[in-house]
């Protein structure tokens, strides 16, 4: 299909990269894992323990997503995502793409009629009053967004402008509200059962950060405008290719192993390069999606390994200018890759002035031949990169997108032998986050942290 999304890892070989390059033999002997790795994804997928891979084909959630949002949207001017993490980080990154960068810009009617979107993706005090003042809190729906229905940060978000709404409406501030929390269980599920808000489930099997194709994306897409269906389709078909056990034809099977042989060679640093402004936040949803999972103390035997590819968001052009020059000439411990644009959307001639080398030539072109260019240089410098290219950006290749870099994660974690799943590192900071801040049931908790806080105290400042 001429809408699929490719690999090119010609720049990961022996044939181009001379010191730490692939060479054939040594995929071929990744195979047999390989098919190991799937075996296991397909014991745990039919198990229920994967459950991003069934995301692609719940079509009927993303009808009634659709219906909410046409019974809603001529209601309202604003959209604001109250989450973190994997409850904001696939929103931005699906607004981002998919919609006009200056969308929030444009008026109702060249936004066809859906409301501006926002992603309150912080606790920051002067971030959330700015957005205070700059939206009417009364034709503003809150889509609250928490698995376990008590993540501090939106919690916290939420309170703030429940009060607000409160203030202005009144008892009927709950029809400004949405709650996309766990099905049963959790505060903030208890909360929409009591104020009666429309709710959307958080399937239990599906964790924050492998969450952008459940409820928790595909709302605030719809809400501003985006075709979820085609987004589900684009990942149907990548979940297809990548049924395959071959590794040559199964694309999330061949950037996982990439990916971790050259792990294994020292690159320890993955760098994500997009060269489309489009594409800019992909970088930062996959940075959580690669440093969370394959980040990890123990392996599956429990034995202490501290391992974990270190993920660096860059943007091209961009970053030519800013951290090209470490990656051509530091330490031999990256692989980058580099995501590409057949067909960008908009066009620009250079005007021609001066008889410059520039004039008459497109702005398309140029950015296009500093991504060859850099990913040649890279080469000439023994630097391994590989290119995955979008033939176009739109619903159906950013889905493949999507789901591709979710699968790869999993086979990483399998070829790792670690647990993809769990954040234990982050569940610490949360403990000591509810400790510190009076949250009941963790007074003891408290007293350890502050006895230790004194024996820490700083002596040594400048």
């Amino acid at each position: 299909m001429s809408q699929r999304i490719t690999i090119d890892y010609t720049n990961c070989m022996d044939t181009v990269i001379k010191r730490d390059g692939i060479s054939k033999n040594k995929l071929k002997s990744q195979q047999a894992a390989l098919r190991q790795a799937q075996q296991e994804i397909s014991r745990k997928k039919k198990a229920g323990q994967l459950g991003f891979m069934e995301l692609p084909y719940k079509k009927e959630e993303a009808v009634k997503i659709k219906k909410l949002v046409a019974e809603l949207k001529s209601k309202f001017d604003n959209f604001v995502v109250l989450g973190i993490g994997g409850s904001a980080l696939g929103n931005i990154c699906l607004q981002n793409s998919l919609n006009h960068l200056y969308y929030n810009f444009l008026p109702k009617d060249k936004r066809r009629g859906f409301p501006r979107i926002f992603v309150l993706d912080n606790v920051d005090a002067d971030m959330v009053k700015g957005l205070m003042e700059v939206i009417d809190v009364k034709k503003t729906i809150f889509n609250v967004i928490t698995k376990s229905g008590a993540t501090s940060e939106t919690i916290a978000q939420y309170f703030i402008f429940r009060r607000e709404l409160e203030k202005q409406l009144g008892k009927k501030y709950n029809q400004n509200i949405i709650a996309t929390t766990d099905a049963e269980k959790g505060y903030l599920r208890e909360l929409a059962n009591k104020e009666s808000y429309a709710s959307l489930v958080v399937p239990k099997n599906v964790g924050g950060r492998f969450s952008v194709l459940s409820p928790v994306g595909l709302l605030s897409a719809a809400f501003g405008g985006i075709d979820i269906e085609k987004l589900l389709a684009g990942a149907r078909d990548m979940d297809e290719r990548c049924s395959i056990s071959i590794m040559s034809h199964n694309p999330a099977m061949m950037y996982a192993v990439i990916q971790y042989l050259m792990y294994q060679e020292g690159k320890i640093i993955s760098v994500m390069m997009p060269y489309a402004q489009h594409l800019k936040e992909v970088a930062d949803w996959y940075a959580q999606l690669w440093a969370e999972s394959l980040g990890k103390a123990v392996n599956n035997q429990g034995k202490q390994i501290n391992v974990g590819p270190t993920p660096v968001k860059t943007l091209g052009a961009t970053d030519q200018h800013s951290q090209a020059q470490l990656y051509m000439e530091g330490p031999f411990d990256k692989v980058v890759t580099i995501l590409s644009v057949g067909k960008l959307a908009a066009s620009l001639t250079i005007p021609a002035y001066d008889d410059h080398f520039l004039g008459g030539q497109t702005m398309n072109k140029l950015l296009q031949t500093e991504e060859k260019a850099t990913a040649m240089a890279l080469a000439q410098k023994d630097r391994p990169n590989l290119t995955i290219t979008l033939p176009e950006i739109n619903e159906f290749t950013m889905g493949q997108l999507i789901h591709l870099f979710e699968l790869a994660t999993a086979y990483m974690g399998e070829l790792l032998e670690i647990n993809t799943f769990d954040q234990p590192g982050v569940e610490l900071g949360k403990i000591l986050t509810y400790a510190l801040m009076g949250r009941q049931g963790f007074e003891d908790k408290k007293k350890e942290i502050e006895a230790n806080l004194k024996k820490m105290k700083s002596h040594y400042k400048v």
